[in-house]
């Protein structure tokens, strides 16, 4: 993949988001605690999910695979992130950043598919209890989790042998704080029309058509809802698809923004600001909205505590 060296710039040389120091030893304090609280949080809830028999169900078992593709995604960048804050010299080399590349795009891809099976699970529960157990048996979950990451594998492998297959014989210096595709698409001296284009067609695709699924879910809910005579009913019903729309709205306004905009109107300035969104603090959030906002999360962490 990466071949020549004439093509190819032995690193790339990442700019970050300032060069003051006094600035980037803050950033760093702060970062570092968003990550510690990203491995904590999503960490306690993979472990609580695993442990605790009221949370051996669909719902929780796709929620236990979201933490998981948070901490992987944020740790597929956050590192590096850190020890650029300190480091005189920010560079990665091409086999770095297209491994950097190929986990973001890969983790972030199958949490796209992630949230329209938990979407689907709620669906469901509310719309179909009766067929509840058919509808969302073992064998389905396992195939809603092969299906996100073998999708998130191919469609990351795909931009990145693209991408890497671009000559590179202008500037070695990426203008984000990671290994993304629009930035280094920015450095090619070759025509990158097609790679703008396969990344519109298949992030669009993948981005819009689960929306669409979880669109789609949420009304037959909502319609599910409204039909309910109890407004107690109606609102307890609701409550318990409260976080996973807060979370999909977050993650997919971020995503939209970011990758389904005409390729004229990039600002990779601006485009950095977005990302640390969904890269850093997002996936520490995740955990938050799930946890704070869920009974059952919070009954279970309350067995716990009481039988330690």
């Amino acid at each position: 993949m990466l071949q020549s060296n004439y093509t190819m710039p032995m690193e790339f040389l990442l700019v970050g988001f300032t060069d003051s120091l006094p600035l980037r030893v803050t950033l760093f304090l702060v970062f570092l605690i968003v990550y510690t609280l990203t491995l904590v949080g999503n960490m306690g809830l993979i472990i609580l999910v695993s442990i605790s028999s009221s949370l051996q169900t669909p719902m929780y078992y796709f929620l236990s695979n979201l933490s998981f593709l948070d901490i992987s995604y944020s740790t597929a960048i956050t590192p590096k992130m850190l020890v650029n804050f300190l480091a005189s010299r920010k560079g990665i080399s091409p086999y770095g950043c297209a491994l950097q590349m190929f986990f973001f795009g890969c983790f972030a891809d199958a949490e796209c598919l992630i949230l329209a099976a938990m979407a689907y699970d709620r669906y469901a529960a509310i719309c179909n209890p009766l067929l509840y157990p058919t509808l969302i048996s073992r064998r389905v979950c396992i195939c809603f989790i092969v299906l996100a990451y073998f999708s998130g594998s191919v469609t990351s492998m795909v931009h990145v042998c693209l991408t890497f297959r671009l000559p590179f014989c202008d500037s070695n210096i990426v203008n984000h704080f990671f290994c993304d595709i629009p930035p280094l698409l920015a450095l090619s001296c070759a025509d990158t029309h097609f790679n703008e284009l396969l990344l519109f067609a298949l992030c669009g695709f993948i981005q819009t058509t689960t929306f669409v699924f979880i669109f789609i879910s949420y009304f037959c809910i909502l319609i599910t809802v409204l039909s309910i005579k109890s407004s107690g009913g109606r609102s307890k019903t609701f409550f318990t698809c409260a976080s996973h729309l807060v979370a999909v709205t977050l993650f997919y306004g971020t995503l939209l923004f970011m990758y389904l905009r005409p390729t004229t109107s990039y600002s990779l300035d601006t485009d950095k600001i977005v990302a640390v969104f969904y890269t850093v603090v997002f996936p520490m959030l995740n955990p938050i909205i799930y946890s704070f906002r869920n009974k059952d999360v919070k009954n279970a962490f309350k067995k716990l505590l009481e039988r330690n």
